[in-house]
């Protein structure tokens, strides 16, 4: 299985390292196209979320650590960073095992927050524009499918996707360890995403009902707060909506921070230094660290979330060991058939190889009947003709095994030619002499005309 995965998440390198690396949603088609340019790299999918970025790469030949280090250097390039930095947070993941770092993520257990739901959603939403930019072929398609059905099937058949949690919910959480009652909070989101739509359903359910939506696009903040009763206005508005806000969540694709020291500081005076929850889950962040700075206000990143998520992670951990079970017997099952198609694939060569022998053989056979040649004589020759070509490449194969002392090749190569195994041949002589001998293949008549050609050697 020539599959690679590469990345960096919440494990392996801090918010400053990966809002560095994150693909917003207009580069990715460009970076796909990129990656298919690479040498060795035939299909690829970009995964860019606010606790990870990988690259899922399909090769034309064995995938190895040298293709790992070819990635690296491309995503540094790409992003204009240190390669040597990236190298220090990056991951990847090699064949079979890629498969089940995919299927992982797929399924919440790779996640912060360990079985939320959106993730799956999110690289459903990637593979689909990498079929936009035509960089998925046969088996990239057929892979991700498996990989989607593998999910699927851990989020049905495990209580992981009971209650399900996100970071949009580990931010709600948080803010009702702030405040006492949420009840009495105002909320300002900032961003019209799936994930702030995910916070506004959290809010409600915990009381929350003063909730304002700001977003670019006016339109959809609006198709948003119509759902829920809430508010929608514009980002411009947000030094005004500032003042009213007990609570802000953020999470929208800007490259740089919409929300600044001076707005947040001009708004807790007039508050009256009232306290103001902040989360940022965005990656880049949407707000400038340095508003942590302020009195009365309690900012937090999507890193500072990782106490709830870790209480999160205890609850669950008996259903994830159950989907690890099931997804290793998924990923076991898929290899299993890859390696099926494999046969498949060399059984329809070989036999269109002994088709092509024998149309070259009755081409000859009609001629030479053609020249009024003894038809005996000539259907003697057909047979010996195909039966010698048939037989050479084994026999060179068997040959080339005895001369190199590979006993058990030779008795692999018996039992694919269906004759007596080594074993059995073996206890049908009396001395150890006479069956060692016997183990040896005699040789096989080979065509020497001036029709054969040369075959490949069973290694």
């Amino acid at each position: 299985m020539n599959f690679l995965a590469l990345g960096i998440n919440h494990n392996s390198a801090a918010i400053e390292v990966r809002e560095r690396v994150a693909f917003a949603p207009e580069q990715v088609g460009d970076a796909l196209q990129s990656l298919c340019q690479l040498p060795g790299v035939e299909d690829a999918l970009v995964l860019s979320t606010c606790n990870r970025t990988e690259l899922y790469v399909l090769g034309s030949e064995a995938v190895s650590a040298e293709l790992a280090d070819t990635l690296v250097a491309w995503m540094a390039s790409y992003h204009h960073l240190s390669a040597a930095e990236l190298h220090r947070a990056a991951y990847f993941h090699l064949g079979s095992d890629a498969l089940e770092h995919v299927v992982r993520v797929a399924s919440g257990l790779d996640s912060m927050v360990l079985g939320e739901p959106q993730i799956f959603g999110q690289l459903k939403s990637a593979f689909s524009v990498a079929l936009d930019e035509g960089v998925v072929g046969a088996e990239f398609n057929r892979l991700f499918q498996r990989v989607f059905a593998l999910a699927k099937r851990v989020r049905t058949d495990t209580a992981i996707g009971e209650n399900p949690v996100s970071v949009a919910y580990a931010a709600v959480d948080l803010a009702g360890h702030i405040f006492t009652d949420l009840s009495a909070c105002s909320a300002l989101l900032v961003g019209a995403g799936e994930t702030i739509e995910l916070v506004t359903r959290h809010l409600i359910e915990a009381g929350v009902t003063r909730i304002t939506i700001a977003n670019r696009t006016l339109e959809r903040a609006r198709e948003l707060a119509r759902r829920f009763g809430a508010e929608a206005v514009l980002m411009a508005d947000i030094p005004d909506q500032l003042i009213k806000a007990d609570i802000v969540i953020t999470s929208t694709a800007s490259q740089l921070p919409i929300l600044g020291k001076g707005a947040v500081e001009r708004a807790i005076r007039v508050r009256k230094h009232r306290p103001m929850l902040m989360v940022d889950i965005a990656v880049p962040r949407d707000i400038e660290p340095e508003v942590g700075e302020l009195r009365d206000i309690y900012l937090y990143s999507v890193d500072d979330l990782k106490d709830i998520v870790e209480e999160n992670l205890r609850s669950r951990q008996t259903e994830a060991r159950k989907a690890d079970v099931m997804i290793a017997e998924g990923v076991r099952a898929y290899s299993e058939e890859l390696r099926s198609l494999v046969a498949v694939d060399s059984v329809k060569e070989y036999r269109a190889m002994a088709e092509q022998l024998r149309e070259q053989e009755l081409e000859r056979a009609l001629r030479a009947l053609a020249r009024g040649d003894d038809p005996q004589v000539v259907a003697t020759q057909l047979a010996r003709g195909i039966t010698n070509k048939l037989i050479h490449a084994p026999t060179a194969g068997l040959k080339q095994a005895s001369v190199d002392g590979r006993a058990d090749l030779l008795g692999q190569a018996r039992r694919l030619l269906g004759l007596a195994s080594v074993e059995r041949m073996q206890g049908s002589v009396g001395s150890g002499v006479r069956a060692r001998q016997a183990a040896q293949p005699q040789p096989l008549e080979a065509d020497t005309g001036d029709d054969s050609k040369p075959g490949h050697t069973l290694q």
